[in-house]
């Protein structure tokens, strides 16, 4: 089992023609991916070849999806572009739109995230590393050889620390691994994972990691304290950001005691959450539970 993304997933990739698309679409197929086609008006109707394999290109996502089956889409666009792409993509009735790209204008991030739920297209994203099930599939620009399949569910807002974690623990594995990105709007939420994971007979633990800015790891704990009986170790990066700043993602700004993450991490502790004061430590603490048959 797995969240969201499985051995069955036909994938395609808008944007894939260029050259980050190209070079991650390679990548893709390496991990397994059933990559079905590419999205380029420009380009419909030749073939791409990755190695041993060749992908057709097609005109829209709605032609891809009659052609192929495909439910989901990793959106390789620029930002300007984006918007449309994911439109687009929801208006064909895809059932997972995986948007990589980053600085895309909030007000375009608000609307295509609203749009999409409408219409029932799950967002993971944007500015966020993809997912991954480690042996079946991998939707996004995650490094697939850091992990093999296991009992560990991942939900992260950073991506570098989403393949730090996955590294860490690549002895024991993971279900699947889902960087949701750390901007103020995002499709998919920690409680949108928790909640996934906690359904998945095949994940034992689930791992959170948070950073500073806004509430969205107080409310998952909210979340987890009435709703998840699985073990959750968690993570919060930046400890040492000076407040009133942004720090790395758009969304990591502090104002006064909110948002911090001290407060975070009280917020996750009070719920049974253990918080590592590193990523080590943090892997040191899922050993720990497993290895306690938690």
């Amino acid at each position: 089992m797995a969240i969201h993304l499985t051995k069955e997933s036909k994938v395609l990739v808008q944007g894939m023609t260029g050259g980050e698309g190209m070079k991650h679409t390679r990548r893709m197929l390496a991990a397994g991916t059933n990559v079905v086609g590419g999205v380029n008006p420009r380009k419909a109707g030749r073939t791409v070849d990755f190695d041993d394999r060749g992908v057709p290109v097609f005109g829209s996502v709605a032609e891809g999806i009659q052609s192929t089956g495909a439910d989901v889409t990793v959106v390789f666009v620029p930002p300007a572009f984006t918007k449309a792409a994911v439109i687009e993509a929801a208006d064909a009735g895809i059932g997972l739109a995986v948007v990589i790209t980053e600085g895309i204008p909030v007000h375009d991030s608000v609307a295509f995230t609203a749009y999409a739920k409408a219409r029932g297209t799950r967002i993971i994203g944007p500015n966020c590393p993809g997912l991954i099930t480690p042996g079946q599939s991998n939707a996004g620009i995650i490094p697939a050889d850091i992990a093999k399949p296991g009992r560990i569910g991942l939900v992260s807002k950073s991506g570098t620390l989403t393949y730090q974690l996955m590294y860490e623990l690549r002895d024991v594995g993971f279900s699947t691994c889902v960087g949701i990105g750390g901007d103020p709007v995002v499709g998919t939420t920690h409680i949108d994972c928790l909640a996934a994971f906690q359904d998945d007979p095949d994940t034992e633990l689930i791992v959170l990691i948070g950073e500073i800015g806004g509430d969205a790891e107080e409310r998952a704990a909210a979340y987890i304290r009435d709703h998840v009986s699985k073990p959750v170790v968690g993570y919060i990066a930046g400890f040492t950001a000076p407040e009133g700043k942004t720090m790395g993602h758009a969304g990591a700004i502090v104002s006064g005691a909110s948002g911090t993450a001290a407060a975070k991490k009280e917020a996750l502790e009070a719920v049974g959450v253990r918080v590592g004061g590193t990523p080590t430590e943090t892997a040191r603490l899922v050993l720990d539970r497993l290895g306690a048959g938690a």
